[in-house]
């Protein structure tokens, strides 16, 4: 990765993070509180979810749940996974200045902080049914596991996408209560999604990933990326068709699913794959794919059953 001005450093002080004093600053760094991204693309799944089994309305109280316990565990997934990559972090001009990385922070301490995200997450989980409770406690497996794939496999995203679009099976669990067709197309088209997008944001470290051997989906694509996202995207779309459609069997239906696609088209048709910034932009562009499928989801749920 070339050093210059395009490249966003992965801990940045501003906003509020910014004006808090240096030790409470690290921590709110370790979980990735200034980059509030990574929580509304872990929330988005579950709230489709639950708004595609009809739950939205009476059940809202369950959404705000669902955004609590996003924030809590992806600053959770966030502290395990540089206690996991501390080393690899120091290589990368864009993580050499997180908290583990930079020294800002003990390993002890982020083992304490992370049992209290944790913590968290638990008093969430509390307020699903049983079988939503199980559905969500399987996830802890793939979880851990994710901070190591990028050591194994080409394809570190595809492993994301399957933790990363988990409230998706939680939420529609808690609706429906039991796992079913339409909610399993949804999960599935949110991997895909995510495949698309954290190859996106892959592409600001190939060059470093490359030197240092960490594996991703942008540098397995190569030249190919732009096409390869278009097709993650094109799954995406057609996997939550599908699932609109085993709710209603309507051509109208896949109407709801067209401003998501015009959005995730004009991602793709103005990605330039070398430009660091252009890629972080387009990257962060999902937290709104994330409300248009909500909406989406929103009208078929309401209008079908």
């Amino acid at each position: 990765m070339n050093a210059t001005p395009d490249i966003v450093p992965d801990s940045q002080y501003r906003g509020l993070i910014g004006r808090l004093p240096s030790r409470p600053r690290a921590f709110a760094l370790l979980a990735r509180f200034d980059r509030p991204i990574g929580w509304q693309l872990l929330f988005w799944p579950g709230a489709w979810s639950i708004a595609l089994a009809r739950g939205a309305v009476e059940r809202w109280d369950l959404i705000l749940w669902i955004a609590l316990g996003s924030v809590a565990m992806r600053g959770a997934g966030c502290v395990y996974n540089d206690i996991v990559d501390r080393d690899l972090d120091r290589q990368v001009a864009r993580t050499r200045s997180r908290p583990l990385a930079s020294g800002a922070v003990s390993v002890t301490a982020a083992w304490a902080w992370l049992a209290l995200l944790c913590a968290i997450g638990l008093v969430v989980l509390w307020q699903f049914d049983r079988y939503a409770q199980v559905v969500a406690l399987v996830s802890i497996a793939p979880v851990a596991a994710y901070p190591f794939m990028k050591r194994i496999t080409w394809w570190p995203q595809a492993w994301l996408g399957l933790v990363f679009s988990w409230a998706a099976l939680v939420g529609w669990s808690e609706i429906v209560g039991y796992l079913s067709l339409p909610g399993l197309l949804l999960y599935a088209g949110s991997i895909a999604w995510v495949i698309g997008y954290d190859t996106i944001y892959a592409l600001q470290d190939v060059e470093d990933d490359a030197l240092v051997g960490v594996r991703s989906s942008a540098r397995a694509l190569g030249g190919n990326v732009r096409a390869g996202v278009a097709g993650f995207y094109a799954v995406a779309l057609a996997l939550w068709a599908a699932a609109f459609w085993q709710l209603r069997a309507d051509p109208l239906v896949l109407l709801a699913l067209l401003p998501a696609a015009m959005h995730l088209g004009w991602q793709v048709a103005t990605l330039h794959p070398a430009d660091g910034a252009n890629a972080l932009d387009r990257f962060r562009a999902n937290r709104f794919t994330g409300l248009l499928v909500f909406l989406a989801c929103l009208v078929i749920g309401q209008t079908s059953f």
